[in-house]
């Protein structure tokens, strides 16, 4: 399907199921079909063949932030995220999210993967929105840290951690078998095939670890790249990788068998920029394919925040279609209410992002310039945030990046940041930095968790620890597909 041929009817509530897969710390360069010679995504390859494509779409430069943006429609900063740790990735109870708003409207919603958005009890996902929970614990399986960021315990203690799992499932503790990609995709196939029986329309977050460190993966996925020469880890990333991508086609699969297609939005993301610019080859460094970008994962330029976004809704959205406007997360919560025919109440927290329905149903449709602010966070703890007002921080419009308070790209002509045309444009630098002066005033306030105390026990590890003890843990019962 062309552009020219897509239906003259508004997309506005048409409330389609709609599945979000997001990968962690995949970036441009970690997919066949945007030039990685060494990798096979062929399922995703196919996926961006039959997609609406934003090719200018940009996220956060760390992974609790952006999703801290999607889940509010606004600036991470402003829900009080600010790191991905030290009791500041926790999302602030003050904010409405979609799925709070989709279930509301009588979508069932679920989450299968990485939540990384708080581990305690009032922010978990069930009282954030979702109907179906399936997660590990803090922003990664077996991580843990200070505080009250960290992943159940028997996820911790395992050499080999990606596999057989402990996982919450809306109120239990289950334990699983098999590798944390194949399970999650699982889980929420069961949920969507679940949906589909009852006739009722359905958010899917599939929200994947992989291909966050550390490297682990199958060893039947590790061995093409074992074979060749490279790295334990490029082995380990890579296979997560390819691996993802086998789960996607059996998505595609069962979207096909179940004929889901017509009546289903299915988009494919990451978080950030890609993790990882080299690796070695029979002993020796060599550099990874980035597509082009100069940085990656926590970079306020542009491999920092620049991901793929592949829209795929059939007989709606045209097929090999590509929109250059600037967009990004922030859109998806406003774009998503309109879908399902949802009005925003008044009360809910001020929204930066817009709705991109405009573009889906026309790729060409005026959008007008717009000023995306990065920062990448992660001061110390304690620290006053000022002092890092301006160290990794940018703002992107159509045609201008500035970072760092003094660089200057010109990406319309210079996609990869290449020269620094900062002498030579002082009214745009005056400009951008007026706008991010006026910014960060505005978000300073917001900043709520820069004073919280850490948790004194770890809240995943009482969870666990209590059922252990009460009940035990029961092994996890997939639905049959």
């Amino acid at each position: 399907m062309s552009a020219e041929s897509l239906p003259a009817e508004s997309l506005t509530g048409s409330r389609p199921n709609i599945i979000l897969v997001m990968t962690d710390d995949q970036g441009m360069g970690d997919l066949s079909c945007m030039g990685n010679q060494l990798l096979r995504t062929p399922n995703l390859d196919r996926f961006h063949s039959i997609s609406t494509r934003f090719t200018d779409f940009h996220v956060s430069p760390t992974c609790a932030p952006t999703r801290s943006a999607i889940f509010s429609g606004r600036h991470e900063f402003r829900n009080g995220v600010t790191h991905t740790i030290k009791e500041r990735e926790r999302m602030a109870l003050s904010t409405t999210t979609f799925p709070q708003l989709l279930h509301a409207s009588g979508y069932a919603t679920g989450i299968f993967g990485k939540w990384h958005l708080g581990d305690e009890d009032a922010y978990q996902p069930y009282n954030r929105g979702f109907s179906e929970v399936f997660i590990h614990g803090a922003g990664g399986i077996g991580q843990a840290y200070p505080g009250s960021c960290a992943d159940f315990p028997p996820n911790r203690t395992r050499d080999g951690r990606y596999f057989d799992n402990v996982i919450l499932h809306n109120d239990t503790i289950v334990q699983t078998k098999g590798f944390c990609t194949d399970v999650f995709f699982q889980a929420a196939l069961g949920f969507i095939k679940q949906q589909h029986e009852s006739d009722t329309p359905f958010f899917a977050y599939i929200t994947t670890n992989a291909p966050h460190g550390p490297m682990i993966a199958p060893e039947k996925y590790k061995k093409r790249f074992r074979d060749l020469g490279w790295d334990g880890n490029l082995q380990g990333r890579y296979g997560m990788i390819e691996n993802i991508d086998d789960n996607f086609g059996i998505l595609m699969d069962k979207l096909d068998e179940w004929e889901l297609w017509e009546d289903t939005l299915v988009i494919f993301m990451t978080d950030n920029g890609q993790a990882g610019r080299t690796a070695k080859k029979n002993g020796k460094t060599e550099k990874v394919f980035t597509a082009g970008f100069k940085t990656g994962k926590g970079s306020p330029y542009e491999g920092g925040t620049h991901v793929p976004a592949f829209w795929r809704w059939k007989g709606k959205l045209g097929e090999g279609v590509d929109i250059p406007a600037l967009t990004a997360h922030l859109d998806l919560y406003k774009t998503f209410c309109a879908l399902a025919g949802i009005t925003i109440p008044e009360d809910v927290q001020a929204i930066d992002g817009r709705s991109l329905i405009p573009l889906l149903e026309n790729p060409q449709a005026n959008w007008e310039d717009r000023k995306l602010f990065v920062h990448k966070g992660r001061w110390e703890k304690g620290d006053d945030p000022n002092n890092s007002k301006f160290a990794d921080c940018a703002v992107r419009t159509q045609r201008w990046r500035f970072v760092n308070n003094k660089e200057l790209y010109d990406i319309s002509a210079d996609p990869y940041e290449a020269v620094d045309v900062a002498s030579d444009h002082p009214d745009v630098i005056a400009t951008l930095r007026k706008a991010y002066d006026q910014w960060w005033a505005d978000t300073l306030p917001l900043m709520v968790n820069e004073d919280a105390a850490y948790a004194e026990r770890q809240p995943q590890e009482v969870r666990y620890e209590k059922q252990l003890a009460e009940k035990g843990i029961p092994d996890w019962q997939p639905l049959a597909l």
